[in-house]
């Protein structure tokens, strides 16, 4: 069965009031669609990262999100994970602010995780910062992931399947 690490911005998703903005909404109804009829497909997992993020912010919306991690698997942290999101740092192609970003790619590669599952399409997702990870990926023989949305994860067409 394919491994998916479920990263925070889908459990975010998951847990927000409904949005009144289109593609806050369209994101949130995907989310909703994959994590209620495509994730038992999967085999999902998380990092103490993802647990971490899930858990700040506000108190009774932080619980909901953890609450739906409960019963998913935790990575084992390595250090070598911690050296991998460094040199995907020395990039540049990541804000200083994106350093846990750098970690959920590097905890993916490390376990050779199949998926990342991700609505964080500014510094994860990324059309113009994916090839220059995955080209540092390949320079050191490292598992390449793909990085991908619940859209682009979802099966075959549910509204007429």
């Amino acid at each position: 069965m394919p491994t998916v690490y479920v990263e925070t911005s889908i459990v975010s998703y998951l847990r927000q009031r409904p949005s009144n903005q289109v593609v806050t909404a369209a994101r949130q109804l995907l989310t909703h669609r994959w994590w209620n009829l495509e994730r038992e497909h999967y085999e999902l997992v998380i990092s103490q990262y993802v647990l971490d993020e899930a858990g700040a912010g506000n108190p009774a919306l932080a619980a909901e999100r953890v609450a739906l991690l409960e019963h998913i698997p935790l990575l084992p942290h390595a250090p070598e994970i911690v050296e991998l999101a460094e040199q995907i740092m020395a990039l540049h192609v990541l804000p200083d602010k994106a350093q846990v970003d750098a970690l959920h790619i590097a905890s993916v590669a490390y376990h050779e995780i199949d998926y990342l599952l991700t609505w964080n399409c500014k510094h994860i997702a990324n059309a113009r910062i994916l090839p220059r990870i995955y080209d540092l990926f390949a320079r050191l023989g490292i598992y390449i992931p793909t990085i991908c949305t619940p859209e682009e994860l979802l099966g075959e067409d549910t509204e007429h399947g």
